[in-house]
């Protein structure tokens, strides 16, 4: 499954993943031309930074959810806004 220079946006994580392991076996088959290699490299550089973006994302998403102990973050009910 290759992305052709779609909106990488629109994909989720697991079909960012799943085009990454799609261009990692078309390369290791290795009955493609050196252009297409270098088409399918380019690709994957997309794909990688698409997904280590998200990665970094949902990373920094738990670190808020998270609290200095280590268990979630939680409002008491009636604190805070009312």
């Amino acid at each position: 499954m290759t992305t052709g220079g779609d909106d990488l946006s629109a994909l989720s994580f697991e079909q960012l993943v799943d085009a990454l392991e799609a261009i990692t076996r078309q390369m290791a088959a290795g009955d493609i031309g050196i252009e297409a290699v270098a088409d399918l490299y380019e690709e994957a550089g997309r794909l990688h930074a698409e997904a280590s973006d998200r990665l970094e994302g949902v990373r920094r998403r738990l670190e808020g959810l998270v609290g200095e102990d280590g268990g979630p973050v939680v409002q008491a009910e009636g604190s805070g806004q009312g």
